[in-house]
């Protein structure tokens, strides 16, 4: 199984869940009207803190309009800041001689104790696996390599990072499972198959550090929302791979596809008799989403990220973002872009990242050729921190920050172009600018 790196957590404290909720959302009037405040991610509440010159992200985001003008990469990126290409696809990373994959997707930086970090990568391809990258603490390649074989796993979508330090790489088809990896683990060798996570189209996962209780998306029309409660929980390290598998049904009789419907609402959890059903059971329609009845389907399960005691997850079907109030055991719709007609803030919500001052950051996948990363700012404001040009039927994936908050990264799916077939093509790139400020 990995083992945790040896890199130091945080102590530094986020945003409260009421306050992420007020500063974030009521600024933006997100929330439903007429209801009091009772109470989005590839990374949890990790701030990356490590040793070296290293400092953590402090402060919030603010940053200046994008230019008028692409760069010399072809992108829109902020005024005075600077992009550049970390890798490209069937191309040597730097020069380390290691050929970065196609088809990139999730994806988080971790720090080290040196004060550098490694950025980690899904392949969403038939071939799978996750690649890696290793900087220094200037922000320069260091080595890449592979942290989880390709041969093993295959259509490696989005995932999610442990409090102890590893990757949880999820596969996005009917039998897919969830893969834990170390990022810091050059041989690739050191995974293992999380089968009680159980057996479906995984998107992402978030971990509440103080349960350890994992949270899942399944990215299908008809998708559950899951979590998984280990038999020990372990809080502070790793828990135990054995537990239960649950879907939850929110407790209402309004239809959650009305355009008025917002919440909150209550929920429970249901136990899912099967978590791993195989490939008779998918023939059989034995899928883990169709076994409990009751429980709630969720229209195309995306991004999710967990911070201070609340879960938020995107839905591509519908374009919402939702919070999961873990004490109340409550949901509300956040965004939909039915509350914004006819100019919605957002059209398209894919992966969804929280900084610890409580920006919301979302990307767009709407296989169009100017696509963003957007941020929700603290404040209630809203801005475009990216923006591809000329990119036909890609997305915008991977969002995370290195550890100091200097460097953006995120990657175009499909490149730029007339949206070049799976397996041929993606680009991963840098900005780098003063994101924050105190």
């Amino acid at each position: 199984m990995p083992k945790p790196s040896n890199f130091r957590r945080s102590q530094r404290r986020g945003l409260t869940r009421r306050e992420i909720l007020q500063s974030s959302f009521m600024g933006l009037g997100l929330m439903g009207i007429g209801g009091g405040l009772v109470g989005c991610g590839s990374s949890g509440t990790r701030d990356g803190e490590g040793g070296g010159s290293v400092t953590p992200i402090k402060g919030r985001l603010d940053f200046p309009e994008l230019d008028s003008t692409p760069d010399e990469n072809g992108l829109l990126i902020p005024k005075g800041f600077k992009s550049r290409v970390i890798a490209q696809a069937n191309q040597a990373v730097g020069s380390t001689g290691f050929r970065w994959h196609t088809d990139p997707d999730g994806s988080a930086v971790f720090a080290a104790p040196d004060g550098g970090w490694v950025y980690a990568s899904n392949r969403e391809f038939l071939v799978g696996g996750v690649n890696a990258i290793r900087f220094d603490a200037q922000g320069e390649i260091v080595s890449a390599y592979n942290i989880l074989p390709g041969r093993l796993t295959r259509l490696n979508c989005g995932g999610g990072v442990t409090p102890w330090g590893t990757w949880l790489s999820g596969e996005e088809y009917d039998l897919g499972v969830v893969w834990e990896c170390d990022p810091f683990d050059t041989t690739g060798r050191n995974v293992t198959r999380w089968s009680g996570l159980g057996t479906f189209y995984h998107e992402a996962v978030a971990v509440d550090d103080t349960t350890n209780v994992f949270y899942e998306t399944e990215d299908r029309p008809d998708g559950r929302f899951y979590r998984f409660v280990p038999d020990a929980a372990n809080v502070g390290g790793r828990p135990s791979e054995t537990g239960k598998l649950q879907a939850l049904r929110v407790i209402t009789g309004d239809d959650l596809n009305l355009e008025t419907a917002r919440g909150p609402w209550p929920v429970d959890w249901h136990d899912i008799p099967r978590p791993n059903p195989g490939a008779i059971g998918t023939v059989l329609q034995q899928q883990t989403r169709y076994q409990v009845e009751q429980t709630t389907a969720f229209n195309g399960g995306e991004g999710i990220w967990y911070q201070a005691g609340m879960v938020y997850f995107t839905t591509k079907g519908d374009r919402r973002v939702w919070a999961l109030d873990i004490a109340a055991q409550t949901l509300e719709v956040l965004y939909d872009d039915a509350f914004h007609q006819p100019d919605p803030i957002l059209d398209s919500v894919d992966n969804v990242v929280m900084t610890p001052g409580g920006d919301i950051i979302v990307v767009e996948d709407k296989g169009e050729p100017n696509q963003q990363a957007v941020a929700i700012k603290a404040d209630g404001s809203i801005a475009a921190m990216i923006q591809l040009v000329g990119h036909m039927g890609s997305e915008v994936t991977g969002p995370a920050f290195s550890p100091d908050g200097r460097f953006f990264y995120f990657s175009s799916q499909r490149g730029p172009g007339d949206g070049k077939g799976a397996g041929s093509a993606g680009i991963t790139y840098a900005v780098e600018g003063p994101w924050f400020t105190p």
